[in-house]
């Protein structure tokens, strides 16, 4: 199978993806989020872009890749895209930003500026936005730097055993803000003396240890936050390098594992103000859930662990170069999307779940995630795709990629792998599951399912379907929807009237605890279970 170079204007972003993908999937694996609004079947003409040269018009999601391409996308097609929004159903109106105006009357001059920022627990995504406009200026994104204390929150609670452990965390990540802020004053041409207003949002444990609130309540039943409320804090106080003057705000968390980020995100995508049964999921280290309308909002954290970024996971890593992004059956064969224009050596998150329902779809392994007998499998499978078939440590593994003139180890999956992916598609699953037993739902009673977060961006639909990661609905049913989190963040950054409608989300948003729910340990088992 072919693969063809796709750049796309203005953002200077290039990419390689396998011939038949369409222009909506490589703008997915650029990172950018397109208007899709009718799940990709044509009908609503939102994510209409540019073939260069020429500006030839087409539907990203129904133009297929044949050749190289240069793509010039509008703003209009852009998901969250300089867009500021009302609260309600008039979700097309806009609000004129007020936050800056506090800083004019206090005499203020030029123009000013604010941070919304995500702190995540693998990754920290900043954005810079001129506070009179509400447009995005710049953009900045590092690996959290608390990583190397822990893969998630409960290892990072478990490390700050002591004050000095903790400061250790506050710093680092306060540094990283830091660093992360210089970089977007070099970019925008500005001094950090112009930022005068920071809103971040992160689960509970990152925000307490951003603000120094204590967290080693958080890692013991019945894991309660040491608070639950916004903050406005001086950023001397904090050590954070921007105006002396100017002001953080932290956003209202939810429950001890739900955090500020799902209140951002649902905010974002107007979850409060919809006939329809929603789902949003974020996947992450802790992935979270919440599912309802604007009448009943329920909301649940799924210990999901870092196997979908590629922790424990053999070949596995983190989105970056080299990385196996998309796996895909290519007539008597297999094959790889891979980041960067490198060899393949090694699979992140996206790519597992491909490779998961590819051999799920070949019958490599079966629904409980147990490899077949080879002998099973000689006379059904092509040759190629045979001949990846391989014992590795004494256990069965299937080769995605190898290089016949390297002596590098090929990038496989295991038998241990699978189980890896196997307990992070689980807890995500029983969390859905659970939320629907809540509310008394079948999979065809939701209506739209909204996948957030970077990870979930870049998965494709069809085969989280086929794994049974997420509900059993229509594909067109299922939406990606960005960094909803940093958009939420950016929404709250510049408005009062956001502030009050995420402070009323939060309330309004019933957290259920999944491990105390009745049946919990029989529906986790159940969700273990691949699609047949």
């Amino acid at each position: 199978m072919k693969h063809f170079t796709i750049t796309f204007r203005p953002d200077g972003k290039q990419i390689s993806i396998h011939s038949g993908a369409t222009l909506i999937e490589a703008a997915g694996q650029a990172g950018i989020i397109l208007n899709n609004i009718c799940g990709g079947t044509g009908t609503c003409k939102k994510c209409l872009v540019y073939l260069e040269p020429g500006s030839r018009k087409v539907l990203a999601c129904q133009h297929r890749i044949e050749s190289d391409l240069i793509v010039t996308i509008p703003a209009a097609s852009r998901y969250f895209e300089q867009r500021i929004l009302t609260e309600g159903i008039d979700t097309e109106s806009r609000i004129q930003p007020d936050i800056h105006k506090k800083y004019l009357q206090q005499g203020s001059t030029g123009t000013i500026f604010g941070l919304a920022i995500d702190l995540g627990t693998t990754t920290i995504v900043a954005r810079l936005i001129d506070m009179a406009t509400g447009q995005c200026q710049a953009t900045e994104a590092a690996l959290n730097p608390q990583t190397r204390f822990g893969d998630d929150v409960v290892s990072r609670i478990a490390y700050a055993q002591t004050s000095k452990e903790f400061n250790e965390l506050h710093k680092v990540v306060i540094d990283c803000i830091n660093d992360l802020t210089a970089k977007l004053c070099k970019q925008a041409d500005i001094k950090p003396n112009d930022i005068h207003e920071i809103c971040l949002v992160g689960n509970t444990t990152m925000s307490h240890i951003f603000l120094g609130l204590p967290i080693s309540q958080l890692g013991q039943a019945p894991y309660k936050a040491h608070s639950l409320d916004a903050h406005d804090v001086s950023p001397n106080k904090l050590g954070l390098h921007i105006n002396p003057a100017g002001n953080i705000h932290t956003v209202e968390n939810i429950a001890g594992f739900v955090g500020s980020d799902t209140t951002a995100a649902a905010l974002a995508t107007d979850i409060d103000s919809t006939d329809e049964m929603t789902l949003i999921v974020d996947i992450g280290t802790n992935g979270e859930i919440v599912l309802g309308t604007k009448d009943k909002l329920y909301a649940a954290s799924c210990a999901a662990g870092p196997a979908l970024e590629g922790a424990r996971i053999t070949c596995g890593s983190r989105a970056c170069d080299g990385a196996i992004e998309a796996v895909v059956i290519n007539e008597d064969d297999i094959d790889v999307d891979v980041i960067g224009k490198i060899p393949p050596r090694s699979i992140c998150g996206s790519g597992m779940i491909d490779a998961v329902a590819v051999m799920l779809e070949l019958g490599i392994i079966d629904g409980t995630g147990r490899f077949a007998e080879p002998k099973m499998l000689e006379q059904k499978l092509p040759p190629a795709i045979f001949a990846r078939l391989i014992e590795q440590d004494s256990e069965p593994a299937f080769i995605l990629a190898q290089d016949a003139n390297s002596n590098e180890q090929p990038v496989f999956l295991s038998q241990k792998d699978i189980r890896q992916m196997q307990l992070a598609k689980g807890a995500i699953r029983t969390g859905i599951k659970i939320l629907q037993q809540k509310i008394g739902l079948e999979d065809s009673d939701v209506k739209r399912i909204l996948l957030a977060g970077a990870f979930g961006n870049y998965i494709r639909r069809e085969s989280a379907l086929r794994i049974g990661l997420l509900p059993i609905v229509e594909v067109e049913k299922i939406h990606f929807v960005g960094n909803a989190a940093a958009a939420g963040a950016q929404k709250i950054l510049l408005s009062r009237q956001c502030r009050n409608q995420a402070r009323e989300l939060a309330r309004k948003i019933k957290y259920v605890e999944i491990a105390h729910e009745p049946g919990f340990q029989d529906v986790y088992a159940d969700s273990m279970l691949f699609n047949t």
